[in-house]
């Protein structure tokens, strides 16, 4: 993943949550299971939690596109609308150092 992020030439960090703290620490379930933070003053709030959009099987037919409004509406300082969705994938396979408790 780190290869194809370099590849790709993705502006954000690629991680790799080895120990599965992160995950846990913000209660996520599949992949991809996004998290919008915002920083506000010293600390990251939290903005949107779910899904990419509302159609992952097809592209072409997505009517909401729940991430990309809920930037757009920070970028213009304004409440985002929707602010949690179910995300939809993969579970996510715990480790047994990261096993879900």
């Amino acid at each position: 993943m780190q290869e194809r992020a370099r590849d790709k030439g993705f502006p954000f960090p690629y991680v790799y949550d080895e120990t599965q703290e992160v995950i846990k620490a913000y209660g996520g379930t599949r992949t991809p299971h996004v998290y919008l933070l915002h920083k506000e003053a010293d600390a990251f709030v939290v903005k949107y939690i779910g899904a990419i959009d509302n159609n992952y099987q097809d592209a072409s037919a997505v009517t909401e596109r729940y991430v990309e409004d809920a930037m757009a509406a920070i970028m213009q300082n304004k409440n985002v609308a929707v602010t949690t969705t179910k995300a939809i994938g993969c579970t996510i396979k715990w480790t047994p150092t990261g096993e879900e408790e």
